[in-house]
Order: C-alpha cells, then structure tokens, then sequence
C-alpha cells in the first residue's frame, strides 16, 4: 500500500489583507503554492493579461512573479518552481500598481505614472529626462535592459482601476482610457527589451478601445488550463488549510463560498473570504461587504433587469469580454467583477455560450438585499422586513405575509415607477418577491418545473414547500394564478418526500400598484 502523504496539522499566521509574497513566506503564514502555473506561462508564453474580480489574489500572484524574476530564491524553497528555475540570472523589473490613489479628476493619473517611475528610476539608478509617462517608461526599459545586460519584467496590477473609478464620469474615464492606451502601446514598442510581461485587473476593456496597441497580449482569463490561478480549490482547503477546518462544515463552506468558475473543472473560493471565515470561525459578506459598487446596482435599475434574470443570464466569449466607457454589457459588468459565474457551456454552430449564475450564497444572497435597499432606500426598514418574513415562513402565518408584502408594495416611492416604465409588471412583481426570499439565504427555485409546465417560484424553507404564482389582474381573470397551480399539477413532484406543500397564488393590479389578492391552500 503506498504511503499517504502526512497532513502538516500545525497552526499557521493567516494572511489576511497581505499581498506581499515575500511577508508571507518570511512570517510562515499559510500559502497556495501556485509556481506551477508560473512555470506553464513562462514556458508557453510572453505576454499576459488575466481578469479576476477584486480580491482574488492578483496582487499576490504578481508580487510573486516579481520575487520570481528578482532572483529570490529563500522564498521558493519547497515550492513547485524552485527545481525548475535559474537561479543564477535576475532580471531587472518594472512594476505599476493602480491599486491605489485617486483618479478622479483631470491630469491625476498622469502625475500618478511619472511618480511611480520617479520609484522606478530611484530604485535602479536609471535616469530620464522626458516629461511625458510613455516616453519615460520606454526609456526606462531600454535602459535597464543595456545596463544589466537581461531584458524586462514589467508587471501592471489593476490596470483598470483609473477607469474603473470614473465610470459615473465619462469624460474623464474617457481621458484616462486614452492616456492609458499609449502608456500600455509602449510594452509592444519595447517587446525586443521585454522578457516577460503580466497585466491584471478586474475587466477586459475592448482590445480596439484600450489594448489597440498592445494586441500582442494573450488573454488568459477564460483558458481552463488557468481556472485555478487565483482563488482556492477543495484540494487547497483539505491539505494547505487543514488545521483550520475542524469545526467547521465543508458543505456549509461550499454553499457560502465556493463556486466561481472561468470554464476549469475545479470551482474555486475567493481567497478573502476564506481567510476571514477561518479567523472569525463565523460565516458572513465577507467579499460582498468590501467595496459592491453603487454603480453596479444603479446599472441593474436603469436597465430594469430584473432579479429573476440575474441567474439565467447567457453570453458568448465575446459578449463577456465586451467592457468600455461607453459600451458596457450587463453581463459583462456581473461577470467581470465577480457577481455570477460560469454555471454551463454549449457549442452553438462553432460558437461557445456560457450559462451565468450566481456562484455561491453570499453573492445571491447580498446582492439581492442590495438590490430591495436601493429599492426601498431605506435599510433600517428593508431589514426589519426581511426579519418580519423569517419568522412568518418559521410559523406559516400566510395573513401576516400578505400584510407584510402589502406594505412593502406601499413603501416603495411613486416616483420609482414613473421613472421606470416597467413593462413587465408581473415579472417585476415577482422579482421582488423573489429578492426578499433570496436576500435571508431561502432555497428560491424560478420557473421550478413540472412536467406540466412551470411554476413563477419555489421556495424551500423548514421542511416545508412553498409555490407561487403571479399574476396581473389586468391581464387575467380573478382566480386565474390559483387555478394554473391546481390544473398544472406543480405541485406533483414533491409529494414524494412527504413535505408539506403550500400553494399561494397573487394577484396585483397595474393601478394601485399592490397586490389585490393572496389566495393560499395546501398542495
């Protein structure tokens, strides 16, 4: 019998917030190694971008790059590319991080690159004269690669971030864009002088708009063979986290965290995440709670995207890459930035379409309490309605819930509708029911079906079962939203486990803007 590899069952620091690989190795905080992935690029390939949502260790997996290629071989002891690197030769680096710093405001982003090359050139002992960033920047490549006689390593992190910032302000993400443009257009002017290039960030900005004159890029985002480079597996929690994990239940892990995937077999967790459940030994946003965009969440309601939709979406490969100032798909911008996932693929004529859905709880959970917030602009009140349906589900008070949806109905402002021309009520309705389910973590099913067709809603709550229909009176006859339930038989496929089933059928009205029924019976 071969012998198993014994787990290293011993405590370490956990690297909360730290993005420095060098702090990590030196304080023995736990590390995925993730070299091997370093070795295929550097083998493979010479320049790269890679888009991952905000903290999923970009950062972490450049600054080891630049360790890598710096020569630094303590910090890869017993990692993966220690045996498969030459330590003799280091290569000069350059490095620019917009992670940091504001953008906001003409000319900022300019004095922001020649500060940063000031470093540059302060750190080296190369010396330039140009005032422009993309003069300066290529003369410090060149040089460096004449005074040391190895050519470049130039790493960009968050290269998106100076237009990321501005998109509620289009002419200056505009600006920034452009300028952007020509910095990036001076790695393929000084390819001859570059040994290896990475950029990272949270988007793909259109290669015409940003990456024009960096063409020779190679998008990695969406390659399986790369799923994993940033992020943990399954694997990565049983052996590198192992002494962090009793306690706590894997599956309850997974349902909260797991499920991000960029077309790999492996789904993955954000690393943020992980991390502060093992500190606080407490489930929660973690992510979530760190920066969800207000313009995100406005997007969605200019759009009039309804909740219902946001884990069925589909795009093509082209669809998600397509992210610019001034074209920026819905499901591009979700995907992008980490709000759903690739759930499915399928071929259609030598196209590949991607299914999107929702990775894990705590994205479909925050997020759809993000959305009732905006719509109630009221948090105190959204979250007292929220703690109010709990214990109504908890004892099948279906009149309190009726009153509870009433006024909720009531509460949202009259101007919200004459701003948006909703044209599908019904499923606008539904939506917000749907968005309160889901926001307490409930076990929502849309369009559940049956082999009779589909019910609007299922929810799966204390070991009972919950069916809704929806109607708009205006568009069908009093009665019709319980009667589809009964004749249709949705209820049918749960009666196998002996559950108790209720069916609620509700009807609103394009005039009051209400419901006008809520009619109940068991299943």
């Amino acid at each position: 019998m071969a012998m198993q590899k014994v787990r290293d069952m011993t405590r370490r620091r956990l690297p909360i917030g730290i993005q420095t690989f060098r702090e990590i190795r030196e304080e023995n905080s736990y590390y995925v190694d993730k070299t091997a992935y370093i070795q295929r690029l550097i083998e493979e390939g010479k320049h790269y971008f890679l888009s991952r949502p905000r903290r999923f260790g970009k950062s972490l997996f450049l600054d080891t790059l630049k360790e890598l290629f710096e020569g630094n071989e303590s910090l890869f002891e017993g990692l993966h590319i220690h045996d498969h690197w030459d330590w003799s030769v280091r290569y000069p680096v350059v490095r620019l991080d917009f992670g940091s710093g504001n953008f906001d405001e003409p000319e900022v982003l300019h004095k922001e690159v020649m500060a940063q090359l000031d470093a540059v050139e302060t750190e080296t002992g190369v010396k330039s004269h140009y005032d422009t960033a993309s003069a300066r920047f290529r003369h410090i490549i060149r040089m460096l690669h004449s005074e040391t006689g190895q050519r470049v390593a130039v790493f960009v992190d968050e290269y998106d971030k100076p237009i990321l910032d501005v998109l509620d302000k289009p002419e200056i993400a505009r600006a920034n864009r452009d300028f952007l443009r020509g910095l990036y257009a001076t790695i393929k002017s000084s390819d001859a002088h570059i040994k290896f290039t990475f950029l990272t960030g949270v988007s793909k900005f259109s290669k015409v708009r940003l990456f024009s004159g960096l063409n020779n890029l190679k998008d990695i985002t969406l390659d399986a063979r790369y799923s994993a480079i940033c992020g943990y597996t399954d694997a990565d929690l049983e052996s590198v986290f192992t002494p962090e994990l009793p306690g706590l239940d894997q599956e309850e892990i997974r349902d909260w965290y797991n499920g991000y995937s960029w077309r790999g077999e492996e789904r993955v967790y954000n690393p943020f995440d992980i991390l502060l459940l093992f500190d606080s030994r407490e489930f929660g946003a973690y992510w979530f709670e760190t920066g969800t965009s207000t313009f995100l969440i406005e997007t969605l309601f200019k759009r009039r995207v309804s909740s219902l939709k946001l884990d069925e979406m589909i795009g093509s490969s082209d669809l998600l890459s397509t992210f610019d100032v001034d074209e920026i798909a819905t499901e591009a911008l979700l995907f992008q930035t980490g709000y759903l996932t690739i759930t499915g693929e399928e071929n259609l004529g030598g196209k590949s379409l991607y299914r999107l859905g929702y990775p894990n709880r705590e994205v479909r959970q925050s997020l759809n309490e993000s959305l009732l917030v905006y719509l109630v602009k009221d948090s105190s009140s959204q979250m007292a309605n929220s703690v109010r349906l709990y214990h109504l589900l908890i004892a099948n008070d279906f009149a309190g819930l009726e009153t509870l949806f009433h006024a909720f109905f009531a509460s949202i402002p009259y101007e919200w509708y004459t701003i948006n021309d909703i044209a599908d009520f019904e499923g606008y309705y539904a939506s917000v029911f749907y968005s309160y389910f889901a926001a307490l973590g409930l076990n929502v099913t849309v369009e559940d079906s049956s082999r009779r067709g589909r019910a609007d809603m299922a929810v799966h709550f204390n070991d009972n079962v919950y069916l809704f229909e929806f109607k708009v009176v205006e568009l069908a006859s009093e009665g019709a939203a319980m009667a589809q339930l009964r004749e249709k038989g949705y209820a049918d496929k749960y009666r196998g486990p002996g559950h108790p089933i209720h069916l609620i059928a509700v009807e609103f009205s394009r005039d009051t803007r209400n419901i006008t029924a809520f009619e109940v019976a068991d299943g």
